[in-house]
Order: structure tokens, then C-alpha cells, then sequence
């Protein structure tokens, strides 16, 4: 996997392009959030995140489509429980994933930020490829965006408490900070 500095697509994973997206206002990248998701809730690899991310989303295959069918939303990356990353938005663009939130006093997260969707719940353990990819491409977006130190890597729930829980209890903070840390490409 590497990133192209020049398309913001990261080359050796697969490309879904969502059409929800725009240009970032200022071009700045510093912060990444970590996420969770899964269509329907707690069920994987149904290729619901793909069609959601891509407006294609058929609302009458589950009670739960009918609630987010007016949503337009979109990740840069979703890494899937067997470690596959699809990349939907370049790193270059603006990504519509963490909405109403602000980091350190400052608000619209969008704006300044990546989104990794990991696939899965709150409270069920993420897989080891899961960790595996994640660790690998948050090094090659600290590679390209250096401003992404550790300190700047963060989940949705820290971007916008009390709306939103992800990546939840079940993410493993101290394994992901420490394999980073360990690395030595975090500052």
C-alpha cells in the first residue's frame, strides 16, 4: 500500500469513489478519527458500507436502511474485519464523516480531518488484520501528513461526545497507540 501524495489515493487497496464529498477549505490535514460501522448493525461483510458511502443503499433490504436513507455521508477508508481497506474519498478531498464536532476548540472536524471507518460494533473485539492495516495505513498518512501525530489521532466519540460512541470500549487504544509508539514514526 502506498499513498500518492499528487491523487491522495492510496495505491494497493481497493477504490469505491463516493460521491459525498468536497474540496477542503484550507487543503489542511492534522487530525484522524477512528470509527466503527457495520450494515445492518453487527452484521459484517454484506457490502452495505459500500453502497451506503455510495448513495446505492436499497432501503427495503432491512427495518434499519429505512432511518439512514436520507443521509449522505462518506468515509476516506473502511478496513473490513479480514483487514481489506477500500478507500472512498481521497485524502486530498473532504470527507463527510465525523458531522457536528470540533477538536481542541475547533469545530468542523471535516474539514481538517481523515476518516477510518473499521468495520464492527462498539462492543465487539476488532480483528487482528483489522489492527494490522490500521497501524500500517496510519503510517503512510503520518508519512504524507506529518501533522498527524499521535496526540492528533483521536475517535468519533472524542470529536463529538454525547452524539456519538465509536470506535467504542471494544477498540483497543493502547495496542494501537503502542504499536505506533513503537515503530517510532509517532511523535
Amino acid at each position: 500500500m502506498q499513498l500518492d501524495p499528487a491523487s491522495g489515493w492510496c495505491q494497493g487497496v481497493c477504490h469505491c469513489p463516493s460521491p459525498n464529498f468536497n474540496a477542503r477549505p484550507n487543503g489542511e490535514v492534522s487530525l484522524l478519527v477512528i470509527h466503527n460501522i457495520s450494515l445492518p448493525p453487527g452484521q459484517f461483510a454484506t457490502g452495505k458500507v459500500q453502497e451506503f458511502f455510495q448513495n446505492r443503499l436499497d432501503v427495503t433490504e432491512h427495518p434499519y436502511f429505512e432511518g439512514i436513507s436520507e443521509l449522505r455521508v462518506s468515509a476516506h477508508f473502511l478496513i473490513e474485519r479480514d483487514g481489506k481497506i477500500t478507500q472512498f474519498v481521497s485524502c486530498l478531498d473532504r470527507a463527510w464523516h465525523a458531522g457536528v464536532s470540533s477538536f481542541e476548540g475547533r469545530e468542523t472536524c471535516n474539514d481538517f480531518s481523515l476518516g477510518i471507518e473499521l468495520e464492527g460494533t462498539d462492543d465487539l473485539p476488532f480483528s487482528d488484520a483489522q489492527y494490522q492495516a490500521l497501524i500500517g495505513l496510519t503510517r503512510q498518512l503520518q508519512a504524507a501528513f506529518p501533522a498527524i501525530t499521535l496526540h492528533r489521532i483521536c475517535g468519533h466519540s472524542d470529536v463529538a461526545p454525547g452524539r456519538k460512541t465509536d470506535p467504542g470500549p471494544a477498540f483497543d487504544w493502547t495496542r494501537f497507540r503502542g504499536a505506533l509508539q513503537h515503530t517510532g514514526e509517532m511523535q
